[in-house]
């Protein structure tokens, strides 16, 4: 488990190795399935990540019982087992305690081969940097807690948060790929400068070529993000340099994603396979974003 791995790697033999994760979190959106399907494709993402094949998935849950109906949990645990099924993995059970607030996720268990194991630290200078989801996902959900947009507004969001990234690892398992890693917490420049430091590398994005929910920037102009921003663009401070990018895109890109989707580094000659292989397997998006250069003074140039 290397600084910033978005998962554990335990090595069992010569032929196979275990990836393991886990992730949990209160709800999104008014919908009890829905919610349970959006947790459960962000814990199976880690998985994905690293180009493994989940096979074991337990639910980890917080719910107020004496609050809420029974009815409500089954839901959620119903749209959590639907992403499990989709994954071609096993819901083996899990563990639930009384909460104040409601919480779902699971803890997965993948496997891979040592040798195809897909880290966020190997990207190389000539990289071209391809993102598989639209960004927006934090702004939204934070407009809907605070009634600025209807929950039937959300679709586009909720569509691609239960999309599941089975299909961007499967491309980038077959094209073969330098690098990669999911966009969730940390913002598209979080997870972005995750890469560049454990590579060694500095990372150039295009601002205006990373596509965006519908009204992300509406919303943003408003001051509707959530509180991670500010955090990942402190952490970021010096190591982030901003040539001409507005202050609200700078904000979104900055802002944290649920269920994101993955960033790969991608040797320039493969680049159009895997655009290509990603639109075949239905990713939400297979979008050029930028390039991976050598060590520069700031690790992440936006631009």
């Amino acid at each position: 488990m290397d600084p910033f791995e978005d998962a554990g790697v335990y090595h069992l033999n010569a032929d196979m190795s275990l990836v393991q994760t886990v992730d949990f979190f209160p709800p999104l959106v008014d919908d009890p399935f829905t919610f349970g399907q959006i947790a459960a494709a962000n814990s199976l993402s880690d998985v994905y990540a690293m180009g493994a094949q989940p096979i074991s998935a337990l639910n980890i849950v917080g719910f107020p019982d004496k609050d809420l109906p029974s009815e409500i949990l089954c839901d959620i645990l119903a749209g959590g087992a639907d992403k499990v099924r989709e994954a071609g993995a096993a819901l083996l059970g899990g563990h639930s305690v009384r909460d104040a607030e409601i919480k779902y996720g699971l803890a997965v268990t993948g496997t891979v081969h040592p040798d195809r194991i897909i880290c966020n630290n190997a990207a190389q200078p000539g990289d071209v940097l391809i993102l598989t989801k639209p960004i927006g996902s934090g702004v939204l959900t934070s407009a809907a807690k605070s009634d600025k947009i209807l929950q039937e507004d959300l679709a586009e969001a909720i569509a691609v948060m239960t999309c599941l990234n089975r299909g961007a690892c499967e491309a980038m398992v077959e094209v073969g790929v330098h690098s990669a890693t999911d966009v969730t917490g940390f913002g598209l420049l979080g997870h972005a400068f995750e890469m560049a430091s454990g590579s060694g590398v500095s990372i150039t994005l295009r601002a205006n070529d990373v596509p965006l929910l519908q009204d992300t920037l509406k919303f943003a102009s408003q001051g509707i993000v959530t509180r991670a921003h500010k955090a990942s663009l402190q952490y970021l401070a010096d190591r982030l340099r901003v040539e001409g990018v507005d202050e609200t895109l700078v904000n979104v890109l900055a802002d944290a994603q649920t269920s994101g989707g993955l960033l790969i580094a991608v040797e320039a000659e493969k680049a159009d396979a895997l655009v290509k292989l990603l639109k075949q397997k239905n990713t939400p998006i297979a979008a050029v974003i930028g390039e991976v250069k050598s060590a520069r003074d700031q690790a992440i140039i936006l631009r």
